[in-house]
């Protein structure tokens, strides 16, 4: 009888499970769209257009599927260690805290190409800094990095809010926000490259901050699979007995883990606060953190699936808004549910159709070839 984790070619666990879950999520989608009386066809057909139909379109979705891979690289070093880092969204608002601190600092007197990279460390040394406390109650006491990394997304909000009424607001300014950032502190755009191929961005926020999540992307690979790091991560992951069996020190291990995945998620605060809103305002994150989770997931927690499913949620954030305008009986909210729905498949029922999946290759792999029949023949 197949279980749900029995193996799969690469392609099949990679590619083919993560797109009929896809398939069956945007089905259910165009049923709900269906219910409310519009066209799926014609839902589907604005959703694309909104997200790639032009260039400020593509260049809104490419911004938001930058912050989408961070959150998902974040979460998908946790999850080769076992650990299941819920964390991200504060991860990413202390992520941003750092960054404020450098562009407030520096913004002034230095250039934005000395500025980036002091705020690439800001915001990683932050973010990891707050996933170190968690990480050492689960190391050290038992602690389970779930419900800590998830009250600690709420003490990160409050922390925010003291912070940017307190002691970041300027003085007569009503707005829970710090001064907008001065030249140095504002990333470039990367108009250049879509007009490469024709298009126009326009207003949309698409920095460098995207090539910063790629070459991200590049080094989780090495870090995973081309290290003794990586190694180890991923046999804590697969049995921390074998690792323990093995010499590896857990507790070094956890901790190592859960600081690279929260130096990750704070350095998708560079995204939004250097390089659309040039300051730092309250919910700048607007859940990124959580939508890493569905993103590692759909991923299969490896970049090269990651950095796709960050495009594809991208395409519904951007697309869902060109939805919501076109069509007036589709609400946000609606988009809302549409995006659930991807991640409800994507997430907690990404197994649903594994079984059937194995089934149809066990059948594959057992049904003999001429071969194997004329073989079987000479054997009496």
């Amino acid at each position: 009888m197949s279980v749900p984790y029995s193996k799969l070619p690469g392609w099949a666990e990679y590619g083919l499970i993560p797109l009929i879950n896809l398939v069956v999520a945007f089905v259910v989608a165009g049923l709900v769209v269906l219910l409310v009386g519009e066209s799926p066809l014609e839902a589907a057909i604005l959703l694309v257009k909104g997200a790639f139909g032009s260039g400020e379109g593509i260049g809104f979705t490419l911004y938001y599927a930058t912050n989408f891979i961070f959150s998902g690289l974040a979460v998908a070093v946790a999850f080769h260690c076992g650990l299941f880092n819920i964390g991200g969204e504060g991860q990413a608002y202390i992520g941003g805290l750092g960054v404020a601190i450098v562009a407030l600092s520096f913004d002034s007197y230095l250039p934005w190409w000395v500025i980036f990279p002091l705020a690439i460390i800001g915001s990683a040394l932050t973010g990891a800094l707050w996933a170190l406390i968690p990480a050492w109650l689960q190391a050290k006491r038992g602690s389970h990095i779930v419900i800590t990394t998830i009250m600690f997304n709420f003490i990160a909000a409050s922390l925010m809010v003291y912070l940017l009424v307190d002691v970041f607001k300027p003085a007569g300014q009503m707005a829970p926000e710090t001064r907008v950032f001065a030249e140095g502190a504002q990333l470039p755009r990367l108009d250049w490259l879509l007009e490469m191929f024709g298009f126009t961005i326009r207003y949309a926020p698409f920095n460098i901050s995207f090539l910063l999540a790629l070459v991200a992307g590049v080094l989780v690979w090495l870090l995973i699979w081309r290290t003794k790091l990586g190694y180890e991560i991923r046999t804590m992951g697969h049995s921390p007995s074998a690792a323990r069996y093995a010499g590896i020190n857990q507790t070094r291990t956890i901790i190592i883990t859960m600081m690279i995945s929260g130096g990750l998620a704070g350095m998708m605060a560079l995204n939004p606060i250097m390089g659309a809103q040039f300051r730092m305002q309250l919910d700048f994150v607007t859940g990124a953190g959580f939508v890493g989770i569905a993103v590692a997931l759909m991923g299969r927690s490896h970049p090269v699936g990651i950095i796709p499913a960050a495009i594809l949620f991208g395409m519904l954030y951007q697309g869902g808004a060109e939805i919501a305008f076109e069509m007036p009986n589709i609400s946000r909210d609606m988009i809302v549910i549409i995006q659930g729905l991807v991640i409800l498949f994507a997430g907690a029922l990404e197994h649903l159709f594994r079984p059937t999946v194995i089934n149809i290759f066990s059948r594959l792999s057992r049904s003999p070839g001429p071969d194997a029949a004329t073989s079987a023949e000479g054997g009496r």
